[in-house]
């Protein structure tokens, strides 16, 4: 991703996680403490905070230092938020409990979002 389109998702993802935090405290709290799910879905909101702010910030960095790797730390970040908190939101709401494979690899890519920002500030352009 651009810096542009870093910076609009990474603010969209913001404005999700706000949204999705407050109706997990609020509309959805009776039925995720029945299921036993608040935790995760706590996990999964407090992961994609986490996440959306390192994608600000590397949409931030783009134009400081090499993009080329910030392209795939921003992507990397993005793909992550989407398999790893998607799939717990999917697993909260729903209880398919395969969803649960999936969360690991947005894991790993969280992880790769991380290596390739630590390779592109390491190195100026």
């Amino acid at each position: 991703m651009n810096q542009r389109n870093t910076l609009l998702t990474a603010a969209v993802l913001g404005f999700v996680a706000v949204a999705i935090g407050a109706f997990g405290a609020h509309a959805f709290k009776p039925t995720l403490i029945a299921t036993g799910r608040l935790d995760t879905y706590e996990l999964a909101v407090r992961y994609q905070f986490y996440h959306t702010f390192a994608l600000l910030a590397v949409g931030m960095l783009m134009s400081h230092f090499d993009s080329k790797k910030l392209y795939w730390a921003s992507l990397f970040f993005f793909l992550g938020i989407l398999l790893f908190c998607g799939s717990l939101y999917v697993l909260c709401m729903t209880g398919i409990g395969v969803l649960g494979a999936v969360t690991p690899l947005g894991g790993v890519l969280f992880l790769l979002g991380w290596a390739f920002l630590l390779l592109g500030v390491a190195k100026r352009k």
